[in-house]
């Protein structure tokens, strides 16, 4: 594979600005136009394909129409090699690197939620997902000859984004499915419909002008359940990818396709005691209170055990947070949940969903006070069974519980995972304590002493991943996750010795 692929800066930037005026003239802020009579799947890797009006880029209104041209680029892909691939990743992440501060911002006013600043972060950390390198094949020698072992592709990948990091978890899917080999098709969260679409048009244009490939990266223009449930149906899908709520896991694990789905967390974190609280504090507040607490990993409720939880606080008030006292947690609870009954006539909280994500000032005007507008995060003491503490609330407001002892902190982190084997959190120096929480969350990551960014690369050793796989057991995705592994077989022969 050639390590000497580098997209012209100049090229690059010209590249972004006619994506950009060709976005004003409002292909993503509007419908697609419709697709010409004559417009159909394409062999050769010649001019985009056009409607009346102009190239597609990846954007469709028609589901069949985007698996159709997704399938024909698969096959254009596959021409090129693993060095095509290769410049497909670089494409993406020096894209997400120069436009990383217009798309968060474009993302930001769409959604309306998180922060801005962390926005454009986690466009500029795309960079850290693997890509083609990832991919090592096996070789196997004996004496009845010799066995070669490869990651090959599925084909086209069905895949679905989440509102709270649309264009962030686009990007690092492509990287991932593109590297194994594979187009794509997305099928967006309405909410964030517009920013993919963005990326998707920019992708999709550099793609063409390096490479001379069509719509290998494609989205739904107006996404909704019955585009997903088409996409899910449609014969050139091999496999989908799933990023979202309990909801749209369920309908794709019904779907008959193979499925790879990245579920609901709750993360909690545990503080003993045994180490630097004010380091803690300062950890919970740079994972909790990172984009709002949009991140399925972050901390979302605290367990400290009693003799050390007045020192805690203090180092939450110290690194930023505000604490709401009962009767302010009371007024914010009865307005971040609704009660509901499930089908067996039991009652359960109901998040509002227009809290998601919102700022820590606007949760404390619920609450009935008001804080500085630069607030990370909101906390209060409450029991273990409070909605906070058991809802993935997704709101910069932590729940700080009280614990006797470390065998009541495990069990309370437990049960408020709920089972979900996602991400979990200690803070500290005794490993006896660290082993016993591992392995009864048994969560895919689990982070010692750090915030919980740190378990994907930012700050601690690893490698970024925006898809964490943990309904269906995958864990964080990478190229080999969407990838067949295949053998070759040469019986008694070609054996050097």
């Amino acid at each position: 594979m050639s390590t000497s692929l580098q997209l012209d800066e100049q090229a690059l930037r010209t590249i972004v600005e006619d994506v950009m005026r060709n976005l004003s003239r409002s292909p993503v802020l509007s419908p697609a136009p419709a697709p010409s009579a004559a417009a159909g799947p394409s062999s050769s890797g010649g001019a985009p394909r056009v409607s009346s009006k102009g190239p597609r880029y990846g954007v469709f209104e028609d589901v069949k129409e985007a698996c159709a041209a997704a399938q024909d680029a698969f096959e254009q892909l596959r021409e090129k090699g693993i060095a095509g691939r290769a410049k497909v990743v670089e494409i993406v992440k020096e894209l997400c690197t120069a436009k990383a501060a217009e798309w968060g911002k474009f993302e930001f006013e769409e959604t309306k939620m998180g922060r801005l600043e962390h926005k454009i972060e986690k466009l500029q950390i795309v960079r850290l997902v693997p890509g083609v390198e990832w991919l090592q094949p096996r070789g196997m020698s004996g004496d009845h000859g010799i066995t070669m072992e490869e990651h090959t592709p599925f084909g086209v990948i069905g895949a679905i984004l989440p509102v709270t990091h649309s264009v962030p978890t686009l990007s690092g899917n492509v990287i991932n499915i593109v590297a194994a080999g594979n187009a794509v098709v997305f099928n967006p969260h309405p909410g964030g419909a517009r920013s993919a679409a963005l990326a998707v048009r920019a992708y999709n244009q550099a793609i063409h002008a390096a490479l001379g490939i069509e719509n290998l990266v494609c989205t739904i223009e107006q996404p909704s359940i019955e585009s997903f449930d088409a996409l899910a149906k449609n014969e050139f899908i091999r496999l989908l990818c799933i990023t979202g709520g309990p909801a749209v896991v369920n309908a794709a694990m019904k779907s008959g396709k193979r499925a790879i789905c990245a579920g609901p967390g709750n993360p909690p974190v545990l503080v003993d005691g045994t180490g630097c609280l004010k380091k803690a504090a300062r950890d919970v507040i740079q994972g909790g209170g990172f984009d709002n607490n949009l991140l399925c990993i972050g901390e979302k409720q605290v367990f400290v055990l009693d003799p050390f939880a007045d020192k805690f606080i203090e180092g939450l008030k110290a690194a930023g947070a505000v604490q709401l006292n009962a009767s302010q947690l009371e007024k914010l609870t009865g307005v971040a949940f609704t009660t509901s009954k499930d089908a067996g006539g039991c009652s359960h909280a109901v998040l509002n969903r227009k809290l998601v994500g919102a700022d820590a000032s606007v949760l404390a005007q619920h609450a009935g006070t008001t804080v500085p507008a630069n607030t990370p995060i909101l906390f209060a003491e409450a029991d273990a069974d409070h909605a906070f503490v058991m809802e993935e609330q997704m709101m910069p407001m932590l729940p700080v519980v009280r614990v006797t002892n470390i065998e009541q902190g495990i069990e309370f982190a437990r049960k408020s995972e709920h089972g979900y084997k996602h991400s979990a959190m200690i803070h500290s120096l005794n490993v006896d304590h660290m082993t016993l929480m591992a392995r009864a969350l048994d969560t895919t990551l689990f982070i010692k002493n750090g915030p919980c960014v740190a378990g994907l690369g930012l700050g601690g050793e690893g490698y970024l991943s925006y898809s964490i796989a943990t309904t269906t057991g995958e864990g964080i995705t990478t190229p080999e996750t969407f990838t067949r592994t295949r053998r070759c077989v040469m019986v008694d022969n070609l054996r050097i010795y």
